[in-house]
């Protein structure tokens, strides 16, 4: 697993010649509902081991929080079942609302 800073996803997700990566967001759906980022997949993280056909072990995945740690556990875990490409999103969604979309809602 890598760790991505919020301004690091924000450089790959508008980089056209690199293909995006699955955002895989793990938060409650109350959670996603207040903000997200724009294409995350939501799959709340005590359903991930039921979904894991859901993704793909060979894509790029960030995983998402709201503030990282969460995901640095999904993240171990999809290494664990065998995903080769994982980055946990460092400081979560509040990082993202911090340096990237200054519009977007915190909690």
């Amino acid at each position: 697993m890598q760790q991505i800073s919020a301004q690091q996803l924000h450089l790959w997700l508008t980089d056209d010649a690199r293909p995006a990566p699955v955002l895989l967001d793990v938060r409650e759906p109350w959670e996603y509902q207040i903000a997200h980022i724009s294409g995350a997949q939501l799959i709340p993280m005590h359903t991930v081991p039921a979904q894991l056909d859901k993704l793909d072990a060979h894509a790029n995945i960030v995983v998402i929080c709201h503030h990282g740690m969460r995901s640095m556990q999904i993240a171990h875990f999809l290494e664990r079942a065998g995903f080769g490409h994982i980055y946990n999103l460092q400081g979560g969604v509040d990082a993202w609302a911090q340096s990237v979309d200054l519009n977007m809602p915190t909690y």
